[in-house]
């Protein structure tokens, strides 16, 4: 079992396992917490009362965060060359296509989200091995495979995430970095929730959000109480 250094036992001795915070109380504390020498980063967990085995239970979808994620996102555009231009433009970090293909059938996987057309989907389908498994997979729903390219890789760029549920119930989604100010986090996390209740499935029965809990690197987690509004 790893040790638990001086700094990590301070800051579960601030956590309050008994108590539910809110989030601008929860946000505050985690600054207080975060003790990495470097920026950590900053993320949320959510326990749905979905059963995600089932299609119509399904939760997935994207998110603008106001204030970002504080990382930069890598994105790779697969486009044909006369839509290179226009995602290089946008910001895109890599652009291009079968080169691009080969490295990824290859095991290149060095990006955050693959942006392409609806005319490249049917080349990406055998890769779904390697990309399936890292969330890379570029999907219409979350606005990764579309014509408007240059709109696409802004997004990502500007603090758009992409999340879903997992096959626990739980939404796991980054909202920021340790840097961000208590009320960059409670915006950014009350973006992502308010998202997360507008889409709550018909089929959904009983109480839909469980729990929330936010950490940092490494921090300890900070309960939330689920009545968010």
């Amino acid at each position: 079992m790893a040790r638990i250094t001086k700094k990590q036992k301070e800051a579960r001795a601030k956590v309050d396992k008994n108590k539910l915070y809110t989030l601008e109380e929860a946000a505050t504390l985690l600054k207080e917490i975060t003790y990495t020498k470097f920026d950590a980063s900053v993320d949320i967990a959510v326990r749905l009362g979905v059963d995600p085995r089932k299609a119509n239970q399904m939760v997935r979808g994207v998110v603008s965060l106001p204030h970002g994620t504080g990382k930069d996102m890598k994105v790779l555009a697969l486009v044909t060359p006369d839509k290179e231009q226009e995602a290089k433009d946008a910001g895109a970090d890599y652009v291009g296509l079968d080169e691009y293909l080969e490295k990824i059938k290859n095991g290149w996987t060095d990006v955050d989200v693959i942006v392409t057309m609806p005319a490249i989907m049917g080349k990406l389908g055998p890769l779904g091995r390697v990309l399936g498994p890292r969330g890379l997979m570029p999907n219409p729903k979350t606005g990764t495979v579309t014509m408007d390219v240059a709109k696409a890789v802004a997004e990502v760029k500007a603090g758009k995430i992409d999340f879903r549920v997992d096959k626990t119930g739980i939404v796991h989604a980054p909202i920021g970095k340790a840097s961000f100010t208590a009320d960059k986090l409670k915006e950014n996390a009350t973006e992502l929730l308010t998202t997360l209740i507008k889409m709550k499935p018909v089929a959904a029965k009983g109480v839909y959000v469980k729990s929330i809990f936010l950490s940092s690197t490494m921090s300890p987690s900070i309960s939330i109480d689920t009545k968010i509004g």
